[in-house]
């Protein structure tokens, strides 16, 4: 039996948390015998403190095990139980390519997503967007999706990992979220309650990361890393270019739309198709699914080529309650903004994005996210044709087309737009796409 305050002071005094204190502190998030001001307390301290690697695992572990853990065993399922964890950024419609390409290839995603907050765009939103698609299906369902079409992509139960969402909720209020340690467990208590056999974990750098700095970005790919494999989960990580919209598109029926483009070959822009390969090669030699990242990318282009990707993402699609024919008809089924405009630039030159999260905050101002939880999406609203970093751009050509509810928030916008980028007279080198890769 420990008392609270006393875990509590032993972390204000930077000692070391033992594998059952956090686990006593963890049973009473869950079961609201501590209270929200020992929860701030305690998530102050770790913020200024911080936690060691083993107290990050027993963390972690405490949080998964505060609710239901999945168990796929019981399926005998042919193939690995396989996802990646992205911390968010702009047109970054992976998640909706790289589900079905694994499963084409194999593997198992049960893929648990949240929705969108700030300037990052949620996985959840851009399903909601498919009318009749249900993003909170029943067990049942969830686990017979994946284990007929080998890929589904929900909201978060109530059920995992409750604990993370109180303690989150009163970190947010309290300035405590940017914790490495405390943010590692956030995420991997979750997917680790999805029964994960392997992760790869998606890392932004840049203007429109979650992070900072690179040198955050890094701490936390290496902290993910660490505390995945050290829970027993095989975790890599990828760290990723966000420093311009991921792809030439952001808002959630257009993101839908450009993902359905990918998949079925009418569209694939290089930076998406460039990430999207680098983290399914990744999870496929992580799963045993093939025995180098080469022969990996093989079988995922394969995947593309054959139309068989494209096939799971529309049986998903269906099997969750969304129309049959959207793969085909996206028209008829997403729903499409009123008012379409160009944000001109206003001087010739080579564009240049000074700040990836004003772009992301454009789609919000438009309606097309989220300023706090409770806001409700316009899935029409977004952009789309956004010039890259260094292209040429004569006066007046668009920097991108604006798909607004109103004429007054599409001008609105359009000055947005033009703030995000500037127009330089030398062409600025593109970023990597891919910066680096760490393994255990």
């Amino acid at each position: 039996m420990f008392l609270i305050q006393e875990i509590i002071r032993k972390k204000r005094d930077k000692g070391v948390l033992s594998a059952e204190e956090i686990q006593f502190f963890v049973r009473g998030i869950t079961d609201g015998s501590v209270s929200e001001g020992q929860i701030a307390a305690l998530g102050m301290a770790v913020y200024f403190n911080d936690m060691n690697m083993d107290e990050r695992v027993a963390f972690t572990l405490a949080m998964r095990d505060s609710g239901q853990v999945l168990d796929w065993r019981s399926l005998n399922l042919p193939g690995p139980i396989v996802d990646k964890h992205s911390t968010g950024g702009v047109g970054d419609v992976v998640s909706l390519l790289l589900g079905p390409m694994v499963a084409a290839c194999g593997g198992y995603v049960p893929m648990i997503s949240g929705r969108g907050l700030g300037h990052t765009g949620g996985t959840l939103d851009k399903f909601d967007a498919i009318p009749g698609y249900c993003t909170v299906p029943d067990n049942a369902l969830f686990r017979k999706v994946v284990q007929e079409i080998g890929v589904a992509i929900i909201g978060q139960t109530a059920q995992l990992a409750p604990a993370d969402k109180r303690f989150y909720s009163i970190r947010d209020v309290t300035a405590t979220v940017e914790s490495v340690a405390m943010i590692t467990g956030s995420i991997l208590s979750k997917k680790l309650s999805a029964g994960l056999d392997a992760l790869v974990m998606d890392v932004k750098v840049g203007s429109g990361a979650f992070m900072p700095t690179y040198d955050k970005s890094v701490e936390l790919a290496e902290s993910i890393v660490a505390v995945g494999n050290g829970a027993g989960m095989q975790t890599s990580a990828i760290l990723t270019d966000m420093n311009e919209s991921l792809a030439p598109y952001a808002g959630n029926a257009l993101e839908v739309r450009g993902a359905m483009d990918y998949l079925t070959g009418r569209s694939r822009p290089a930076r998406l198709h460039e990430v999207t390969l680098s983290l399914c090669a990744e999870m496929l030699v992580l799963g045993g699914l093939a025995a180098t990242e080469e022969d990996a990318r093989v079988k995922l282009t394969a995947s593309l080529d054959s139309g068989a990707a494209a096939e799971r993402f529309a049986r998903m699609v269906a099997a969750l309650g969304g129309p049959a024919d959207l793969v085909e008809n996206p028209d008829k089924h997403l729903e499409q903004a009123p008012f379409v405009v160009p944000a001109p630039a206003l001087s010739a030159g080579f564009a240049n994005v000074r700040d990836c999260r004003a772009i992301g905050l454009a789609v919000v101002a438009l309606g097309g996210g989220r300023r706090r939880p409770t806001d409700s999406i316009d899935f029409a609203v977004g952009l789309t044709d956004l010039v890259g970093l260094g292209e040429q751009v004569a006066v007046g050509q668009p920097l991108a087309m604006v798909h607004a509810r109103t004429e007054e928030a599409a001008q609105q916008a359009v000055k947005e737009i033009q703030e995000a980028y500037t127009i330089s007279a030398v062409a600025l080198a593109g970023n990597p796409v891919i910066y680096r890769t760490i393994r255990p």
